[in-house]
């Protein structure tokens, strides 16, 4: 059963992989770390077979300087999808899937002002609180956007009544209008043309208390969202102070760790994130709002004002949990899933 269910994940792998990148990956290991292309693939795929990661996993998690004892430590592809599945079944995902409904559960732990389409039609008020923000900016989200997909931002100004930002909303399948985030001064002296999020990871223990799993810094590099995916970096956190303790990594194997912003020179390492304890007190409340999700990665937006709930992520990403801090995380889950 194990070795089927290993070769349908192979096969997902091979359906899945961006072979663009596969290739430029392929062509800087072999350059750069004298190993044959054949070898090199006989590895990448006997790794895959017998590790459960993907193609470009082998590589993120640099598995061709590793040896078994290390590879066996980093969770993949196959292994998250096993952990996560277990941990926010999904009949109960709705709540973290759904904007919307993640807005009506956790609201209460939002700052910013956040309305769904009928909320803005039958109360017209929310429009005039809207055109008051500090910002003079609104987002429009979809309920099922994920990693920054179709997310819009627009000036309040450009909507002279109610009537014309429903309209808008109706006619372009926006699900959500929210107030847009300005930051705290210090996460915009670190990267300014985006809104820069604290990702923190818990776990409910079997007596439903929240566990912090780890603390990560997304910070954008010169575009409008902080995703990893989107050529950004991520920086560990430590957990008790708040200091980001090691350098910015991106996903691509290619570009060394960033000990300062590349764009704004700001030291990355020794980082003090502000409002840290309000952080992880308003992130220990939120975890046990709703404990059939156990294992939620939660973004925080650090504002002038404190923390910011955007949103909690079921599939919370294994690169950010476990490439800033240049080690396999998998034992530290595995203990959840007895």
């Amino acid at each position: 059963m194990m070795k089927i269910r290993r070769f349908l994940y192979f096969l997902y792998y091979l359906k899945t992989t961006d072979w663009r990148k596969f290739n430029r990956f392929t062509s800087y290991v072999i350059s750069h770390h004298r190993i044959s292309k054949a070898k090199l693939f006989r590895d990448i795929f006997i790794a895959s077979f017998t590790y459960n990661v993907s193609f470009l996993e082998y590589f993120l998690f640099r598995f061709w300087e590793k040896e078994a004892i290390e590879r066996k430590e980093w969770a993949g592809t196959g292994f998250m999808y096993e952990y996560q599945g277990w941990m926010n079944p999904r009949k109960y995902r709705d709540a973290l899937e759904d904007k919307t409904k993640f807005y009506k559960t956790y609201g209460q732990y939002m700052l910013r002002k956040v309305a769904d389409f009928n909320e803005l039609v039958s109360d017209k008020k929310i429009f005039e609180l809207l055109q008051k923000t500090l910002s003079g900016k609104v987002v429009f989200k979809i309920k099922d956007g994920g990693c920054g997909r179709r997310v819009l931002i627009k000036n309040i100004s450009d909507f002279e009544s109610a009537d014309l930002i429903i309209d808008f909303m109706k006619t372009n399948d926006y699900d959500l209008v929210e107030e847009y985030i300005i930051q705290h001064k210090e996460m915009m002296r670190m990267a300014p043309s985006a809104v820069n999020t604290v990702r923190v990871i818990t776990q409910l223990d079997n007596t439903n208390n929240p566990v912090i799993l780890g603390c990560r810094l997304r910070i954008g590099v010169n575009g409008v969202v902080d995703n990893l995916a989107a050529g950004n970096i991520a920086a560990p956190i430590d957990t008790e102070t708040g200091i980001v303790f090691g350098g910015g990594i991106y996903s691509d194997i290619t570009k060394p760790d960033e000990k300062t912003h590349p764009i704004t020179k700001t030291p990355i390492v020794g980082f003090q994130v502000p409002f840290w304890k309000e952080t992880i007190d308003l992130v220990q409340k939120v975890a046990v709002v709703n404990p059939v999700n156990r294992s939620v990665g939660w973004d925080i937006a650090i504002t002038g004002n404190g923390p910011d709930l955007i949103e909690g992520n079921r599939e919370w990403c294994k690169l950010v949990y476990q490439l800033p801090v240049h080690k396999g995380l998998k034992n530290k889950l595995q203990q959840y899933m007895r």
